[in-house]
Formats: C-alpha cells, structure tokens, sequence
C-alpha cells in the first residue's frame, strides 16, 4: 500500500502550516531530543472506523510513519461510529454533524488513541477546542465517478433510471443533468455499494473516485464525471489526521505526512462550507484547484431536487490566508445570489 502513495510524501516545516485550519504552536516548541528512546517504548495508536477503505487509508499512514521512522510501533484501533451503526436510514435523513467523526474524537480526546485518520469530506468544519488536524497527506482523484453495468455514463442512461447515492450533492447534481431519473438511497460500506451496483439493483450509483483508487478498484469505474459539469465534495479525495494539541511528539511525527498544496486547496474549500454553516448533509460542493500560482474555487449549493442550482468560481493569487479569505467570499456572493434561501430550506426539513 504505501508503494501507491510513497511519491507523495513531503516534507514541510510545521512553521508553514495555516493556523486556521492547521493551527500549532511555535515549532520550537517541538523537541526531538530524546525522540528515539520514545520510538523504543511509545506505541502509537490510530483511530480509524472499521470498512475496508477506512482501513486502507489508516493502513497506509501506519505503514509510511514505520518507513519514515524506522522502530516505531504503531497499531491500528477500530472505532464504530454513529454512521457506521445507522445502516438503514439516508445520511440526510440521520442528521447532526461528524457521523463519522464524533465517536473517533472522543477516544482521541480520552487519550485511548493517539491521532485518527478521516476521510477529509466527513471532518465538521468545526474541531473539539482541544484537537486539530495535524497533517493532510497528498490528495487523491477528487472527482466522483459513475458506476453501472447498465450504462456507460449519465446521459446514456435511460428515461427514469434509478440512481443509487447517499448524498443530497450527488443526487441534485444528477436531477440538474438529468430530472427525469429517479434518486434512491444507498447506504453501505465501498464493497456493499459496489456490489450492489454490478448486481444491477440500481441502473447505476455515483462514488467517490479516491476510495475506488485506493482500494485498487479503478477497473469497477465506468466513467469519471467532470468536475466542471459536477462539482465534487468538499474535502473529497483528501484525508485528515488529526490529533491533540498537547500532543507535540504526534505532531512532529506527522510532518513528513503533510502536503501544503492539498492543504491549501482544503482549507479553500473548508472556509467556504464553514461560512455556509454546511454542518449536515446539505446539497453544498466545493472544489478548489491550484494552477500557476492562482488558486481557483468552485461553489455550488443547490435545492434537494436540483432545479435551483447556485454555481460561481472565484480565483485569487495563492496563499493560506488568502485561500481562507476566498472560501469566505465565495460563500457570501453566493448566499447574496440565492442560495441562502436554499440553504434555510434545507435545513428546516431537516432540523438542523
């Protein structure tokens, strides 16, 4: 696993890193003197939800802190959390925010884990006061993918197809291009989505790409949507490891780990989701892109059933406060726009 991803690994100082979203201390504060005894005793714990992917990407960050750091003990510590547990019912439907978080924090607060690793987009874009995330590795494919053995992509789909997603983004953006099909709820690990959709219980599903190509499963893919014509998750095809902020032998550990260009682009994203206020499952995208020194972000926020689709790009000269600065921005002109109106839709159905 860590062949896939071992070009990835950068060093950056930690002095490099945003403290809005990636906040630290001074990194002199970080002392390695008598940092390979603790590499002897210490045993370093990650917390991690339980499906294959999951555990593939919890895998790899173990097994690239044992490359890096040649005698350290690290192990894996499986957690349930509440999105795990509720199978039944549509991630819209569950509500609240960190399905997929919350469970794994509260072991990290309690000091029965030492960092965890999420999936990027299922991180709230407020933190426990006492954690941060420490290091966001190298992003994979952020864009979402269609899989059917029915059809070789959206349009060729057949007038009232049924589509498979679990997320309220996906399923707008489907209606947008395509409102004569039919949305139903998906709900399972990878594995059970995929076979589930092969078995053709749904003329065709949309996933995320990442999770396919870290598993190995780029040949289940039909076709890549495009992110100009559909707008990925904030956060999609990045992880985030976080950690404590007392913690500042975990912190040094992980630096390697941190890639600053993804860092930049997520914390373009994040701004934006956080000054929309996107705590629940919410029809919100946002994708940001670094090309030539200028960062560019996409926004969407759209009606559940896709015919109200608010969309602007916004670009400014690339840096961490700027990146935040333009997450912000974007929001705003697209509240002023109309989305605000959608938004408040949304979340009085839905309670949250």
């Amino acid at each position: 696993m860590l062949g896939l991803h071992r070009h990835q690994l950068q060093h950056l100082s930690l002095t490099e890193v945003s403290d809005s979203l990636f906040p630290v201390e001074e990194a002199e504060a970080v002392l390695n003197e008598g940092s390979e005894d603790i590499l002897t005793t210490k045993t370093v714990r990650i917390g991690t939800r339980g499906s294959l992917l999951a555990r593939c990407q919890s895998g790899w960050v173990k097994e690239a802190l044992e490359a890096l750091r040649p005698g350290l003990k690290v192990e894996l510590c499986v957690i349930k959390t509440m999105g795990d547990k509720i199978l039944d019912v549509p991630l819209a439907k569950v509500g609240g925010k960190g399905l997929f978080v919350k469970e794994i924090e509260e072991a990290l607060m309690a000091g029965e884990v030492d960092l965890a690793v999420h999936s990027m987009k299922d991180v709230p874009s407020v933190l426990p006061e006492s954690l941060f995330i420490a290091a966001v590795p190298a992003r994979e494919d952020p864009r979402d993918v269609w899989v059917s053995s029915k059809a070789g992509s959206l349009e060729d789909l057949p007038a009232g197809a049924r589509v498979g997603t679990s997320s309220l983004r996906r399923g707008a953006q489907v209606l947008k291009l395509r409102p004569d099909a039919t949305i139903e709820s998906l709900r399972g690990n990878l594995d059970t989505r995929l076979r589930k959709a092969l078995e053709g219980q749904y003329d065709g599903i949309v996933l995320a790409a990442a999770g396919l190509h870290r598993m190995g499963w780029q040949d289940r893919i039909t076709s890549y949507l495009d992110p100009v014509d559909f707008v990925p998750a904030v956060g999609q095809g990045a992880l985030g490891i976080e950690a404590r902020r007392d913690d500042p032998f975990i912190r040094e550990l992980l630096g390697p780990l941190h890639d600053a260009e993804t860092a930049l682009t997520v914390t373009a994203e994040r701004s934006f989701l956080d000054e929309l206020e996107g705590g629940c499952q919410v029809p919100i995208g946002g994708h940001a892109r670094l090309t030539d020194g200028i960062l560019h972000l996409d926004g969407l926020v759209a009606s559940v059933d896709g015919r109200e689709v608010f969309r602007q790009t916004l670009s400014e000269r690339a840096s961490l406060e700027k990146a935040g600065d333009l997450g912000r921005t974007l929001a705003r002109e697209l509240l002023d726009a109309g989305a605000r109106q959608v938004l408040e839709a949304v979340y009085g159905e839905k309670g949250c």
